[in-house]
């Protein structure tokens, strides 16, 4: 596999909330996602979910607090834990989690992208 540019990656697609695979380590997908408004609750039993802000500014909901995240910032939501992200417009974010993570979790609704559906790009 030869390098990867990021950026180049984000400028082949515009759909939002719809991650696009760009890597795979160790049995972990790197995926980069568009996001602008609200996903839905969700969570994953047993996975983390690692995310980093590269444009734009990325709210973590959790039931208890709203980790807040701009560009350069990272947060990983812990497996079991329930969360909501919030995107203001044009926000360009990279999430790293294993293979076996669902979209939405176990939760199936109209954004939710199935597994054999995720692109890679």
């Amino acid at each position: 596999m030869g390098k990867i540019n990021i950026q180049e990656k984000f400028a082949l697609f515009s759909e939002e909330w719809t991650p696009k695979i760009i890597a795979e380590s160790n049995g972990q997908l790197v995926k980069i996602a568009k996001g602008s408004g609200e996903l839905v609750w969700h969570k994953h039993d047993n996975e983390d979910e690692l995310f980093i802000v590269f444009k734009g500014h990325l709210t973590l909901k959790l039931r208890d607090q709203n980790i807040e995240l701009a560009p350069g910032e990272m947060y990983v939501v812990p497996k079991g834990v329930e969360h909501c992200p919030v995107a203001e417009p044009d926000t360009h974010f990279l999430m790293v989690e294993p293979a076996s993570t669902a979209h939405t979790g176990e939760l199936q609704s109209e954004v939710t992208v199935a597994a054999e559906d995720q692109e890679w790009i």
